[in-house]
């Protein structure tokens, strides 16, 4: 398996990613070891994703998003893709 190479705003993003998902689960009270027991998961998987670590399954994402109620939200990922819809938009108008 190739090994990851982040580029730094890569790796914001998975800091940010991390600490939306601690606050969410610091907002509800809940902590770690109840989200992680909720979730399914290990509470070191747990603190991966919120370290923005770049090491947990999507599936661990989604387990996790799914108990504090946020699962929805990752089904909107993409959903509003302007710059692909301008693209698409660009060929409508210059067929070949």
């Amino acid at each position: 398996m190739k090994n990851s190479r982040l580029l730094p705003k890569e790796k914001r993003i998975l800091l940010e990613l991390g600490e939306n998902i601690k606050l969410a689960r610091l907002r509800r009270n809940l902590t770690a070891k109840m989200l992680s027991e909720r979730a399914n998961i290990s509470r070191s998987t747990l603190w991966s994703l919120e370290s923005g670590r770049s090491n947990i399954s999507i599936e661990s994402l989604l387990q996790i998003l799914s108990s504090l109620g946020m699962a929805d939200e990752l089904a909107q990922i993409g959903a509003d893709d302007i710059l692909g819809r301008k693209l698409q938009d660009a060929q409508l108008k210059n067929p070949k």
